[in-house]
């Protein structure tokens, strides 16, 4: 890190005790008068959470269109989604507090979503359509107790958009922009997203219709590319719902999202033109039954994902998920609240690869052998004193096909005490989580292992909040995760590998602030810092330090501008050598990026108008080693309300 940036990097932090709070595209730890539901499962004040969870709200997003998901999460401290920052089609790496992909879960609904044929079982964020989605609540720290395997560095909860309480309501939404990086200067149009929704209550009965578009081509996969690659998504939602009684509810939905991204030789970094095609589809039920002081849910799901690889080494895998989570919720005088359940899971997966002399594809995973099941029975308690204690426990019984038993438990106490300007809070966390080997590690004939054990996570935390009344908040937590079992594709001699668990524990550590501040009704400032340190196996693309900054002003009750800014420390990145047949550590410098966002609101509120410059200074950097980054971006566009 250079002292240019050190000192740009302390002007931005003094800014935020000179200064203000939130902003659109920056997000907000949620206000005391908002509730937090995913680190419970209740619906409980903010002040009485024990952690420190981002809520990225409706009228957060509605500030940050035109973005995609992973750039809306990556945007909270602790997270670091690489990919986000390239080509549309890029694949995303999520990063948050050290860990990959397989250590960070990922909800719809409140209901578990993975890919059953990935190597990580991850879910791709890319299949979702951000215009789709009402709320985020972003969860940091192990949280298996609650929702099972993957659970180990964060859960983000994604919870749909709801019908409307009008008996027909409609929305439209079309952006245009570019896509370029850093050397061109073309400015062509090259970004399209469109969606509508129809929706509204009729009586007891309520309706959800959306669908949603996303083409953007104009710029190349890799650094060295000459032709574009393109990107292209179709996204279809359908909620219903009934209210038989003031007790009994029904929800049932369906969906599904496709894209097809074109992608080049990553390998020896020039064109190819290769595809990846991807194929989900979704279909659930969500019926329950309140009671006095309680309530019994079912959520339940079905899952299917189809993905298609044509390039040099062609692969098609085909996932289907089943998951039933049932649990009992009950208040007991406000002050004590229990979650009772049992969570279910079946998962199969098949892929098929053409052998080395054929040229038609044969099986290389049968789904009669690559499946399993997975059958949870699991408590949490909430306590929530009337004078500032709150203690947040649960436990769980991980019961599996093919590893067997295994036990997780978390324990979250914190205390509040109010003072004349607000209150301080502190809080403290130890919980253990599990990572379930997937599927293709277990059962890939050539490097899977069917011995492998799940990996275990251990997180602490221990942190502080203060909260001036209608002013300011600001909080800082420490973490520490510890792995075991770290399952690694180990290289066994003779260019032979397979997946093993290792018998070193790896640990990854650091501090995330966060500040908000208000400095009148019309000037907000918001600031978030991650310090970050883990050992050399884990640090792969993931800064030591990153920042990020926003100020947002109200021009008028119709108008806003604001201005986000984010600083990346040096990372480092690997890159494979032909000549070696190793891999080689090379270094990401370190990078600055200034975004401005304008909004404007007419017609009685019922359209608004909106552009994005990203990346103002047109600042040349590497996100990922060998492939392309944006440069100067502007994007424009409208939301109609009806």
């Amino acid at each position: 890190m250079n002292k240019k940036n050190v000192l740009g990097m302390l002007c931005i932090l003094s800014t935020v005790f000179g200064f203000s709070q939130t902003e659109p595209n920056v997000i907000k730890p949620v206000s005391l008068e908002e509730v937090v539901i995913t680190d419970s499962k209740f619906k409980i004040k903010r002040e009485n959470a024990g952690k420190v969870i981002t809520k990225i709200t409706q009228k957060d997003l509605e500030k940050l269109q035109g973005k995609s998901i992973a750039e809306i999460i990556s945007m909270t401290a602790g997270v670091e989604i690489n990919g986000v920052k390239s080509n549309a089609g890029q694949n995303l790496s999520y990063n948050i507090r050290g860990g990959r992909n397989r250590q960070v879960l990922i909800l719809i609904d409140g209901i578990p979503v993975t890919d059953p044929s990935q190597i990580a079982n991850d879910y791709d964020l890319r299949l979702l359509n951000a215009d789709q989605v009402e709320s985020i609540e972003i969860l940091k720290g192990a949280s298996s107790t609650l929702y099972g395997s993957g659970a180990a560095s964060a859960v983000i909860n994604i919870t749909l958009k709801k019908a409307s309480k009008d008996k027909l309501a409609a929305n439209f939404r079309s952006v245009l922009g570019t896509n370029m990086s850093s050397t061109d200067d073309n400015y062509a149009v090259e970004d399209f997203k469109n969606s509508v929704a129809v929706n509204g209550t009729l009586n007891k009965f309520i309706y959800l219709a959306s669908f949603g578009n996303q083409f953007t081509d104009g710029l190349s996969a890799v650094a060295n590319g000459t032709e574009s690659d393109a990107f292209n998504a179709i996204n279809g939602n359908l909620k219903l719902g009934y209210s038989f009684s003031d007790a009994f509810n029904m929800n049932v939905y369906g969906s599904f999202d496709t894209y097809k991204t074109d992608f080049d030789d990553g390998f020896s970094g020039t064109d190819a033109d290769h595809v990846s095609i991807s194929d989900q589809y979704r279909l659930g039920i969500a019926p329950e039954f309140k009671y006095k002081n309680g309530s019994i849910t079912l959520n339940a799901a079905y899952n299917a994902i189809e993905r298609d690889i044509q390039s040099s080494f062609p692969a098609q895998f085909n996932a289907k998920s089943y998951i039933a989570d049932v649990f009992n919720r009950y208040n007991f005088k406000e002050t004590l609240f229990t979650v009772i359940g049992v969570h279910a899971q079946q998962n199969e997966m098949e892929s098929f690869a053409i052998p080395f002399g054929s040229s038609a594809f044969e099986q290389s995973i049968n789904p009669e052998d690559a499946t399993f099941t997975i059958i949870d029975p699991y408590v949490n308690v909430v306590y929530a004193s009337d004078f500032g204690l709150s203690v947040n426990a649960g436990a769980r019984l991980n019961n599996h096909s093919e590893y067997g038993s295994h036990v997780v438990y978390s324990a979250n106490p914190s205390f509040k005490k109010e003072v004349g300007f607000g209150y301080v809070k502190g809080l403290a966390s130890y919980s253990t989580a599990y990572i379930t080997p997937s599927l293709y590690q277990l059962f890939e004939p050539t490097y899977g292992n069917d011995e492998l054990q799940p990996e275990e996570n251990t997180t602490i935390e221990f942190g502080a909040e203060i909260h001036f009344s209608n002013k300011a908040t600001l909080s800082l937590v420490y973490f520490n995760r510890r792995e075991t079992n770290f399952i690694d594709f180990v290289d066994l001699g003779s260019f032979t590998y397979q997946y093993k668990n290792v018998d070193e524990s790896f640990t990854a550590s650091g501090f995330e602030f966060v500040a908000d501040y208000n400095v009148s009704e019309k000037l907000k400032f918001q600031a978030n810092a991650t310090y970050t340190n883990v050992e050399e196996d884990l640090n792969l693309r993931l800064p030591e330090f990153k920042i990020n900054a926003s100020i947002d002003y109200a021009i008028s009750e119709a108008s806003v501008v604001s201005l986000r800014y984010q600083f990346n420390d040096d990372r480092r990145d690997s890159v494979y050598n032909s000549t070696t047949f190793m891999n080689d550590d090379v270094t990401l410098e370190s990078y600055n990026l200034f975004d401005f966002y304008v909004s404007h609101k007419i017609a009685k509120d019922k359209i608004t108008l909106f552009a994005n410059v990203t990346n103002i200074l047109n600042e040349d950097y590497q996100e990922l080693y060998g492939y392309s980054t944006r440069g100067r971006n502007v994007n424009i566009g409208f939301n109609i309300k009806l």
